[in-house]
């Protein structure tokens, strides 16, 4: 299978997020993939959410390499714990946009919010970051009281576990749910 070229990866939706990023598929690269113009936008309102989840998460959670290694100094040693040691850490998405092909080739649900370029799924590292990123965002939505769709913590067959979160230009439910598949 060869892959399909993506047109305009590189373009910037947000500050840290691409469009390449919010458009991959790494199980069918294959498909075709390219969202439309009101696509696009809806990916742009979601990237605002995710900037401040990935600032709140680095000013809150994320341990500076040089404030780290100052406490070592004075408590005489330890071991570092590397995945807690850079500056920032990125938003990693599993998923973005999905075209009609690709959604049903991954057996995605016919109305998701992934197909209109709503929601994203996000890599996380277990349940404690899980819990941590949604609780950034429920506390976002409070204090800008803007509205979201869709807040899931989904876990399929295999264990794996991500974040959905989605917002829509209009008729956000705030669904919050855990759902196993």
């Amino acid at each position: 299978m060869e892959q399909i070229v993506q047109l305009n990866s590189n373009a910037k939706l947000s500050e840290h997020f691409t469009l390449g990023e919010m458009t991959k598929s790494s199980s069918h690269p294959e498909v075709y993939n390219i969202p439309s113009h009101e696509a696009i936008a809806n990916l742009k309102r979601v990237c605002g959410w995710l900037e401040v989840l990935r600032k709140r998460y680095n000013e809150r959670y994320v341990v500076n390499r040089r404030d780290f290694s100052t406490s070592l100094e004075m408590t005489g040693g330890g071991t570092l714990d590397m995945t807690r040691g850079d500056k920032e850490k990125p938003i990693i998405i599993n998923s973005g946009y999905r075209s009609p092909q690709l959604n049903k080739k991954i057996g995605g649900v016919a109305g998701s919010n992934h197909l209109t370029g709503c929601a994203v799924d996000i890599r996380v590292l277990g349940m404690e970051q899980l819990i941590r990123y949604a609780t950034i965002l429920l506390d976002y939505a409070d204090e800008s009281k803007q509205g979201f769709d869709e807040l899931l913590i989904e876990r399929n067959r295999y264990g794996a576990i991500w974040l959905h979160f989605a917002v829509r230009p209009f008729s956000n439910r705030r669904k919050v749910n855990i759902i196993n598949a």
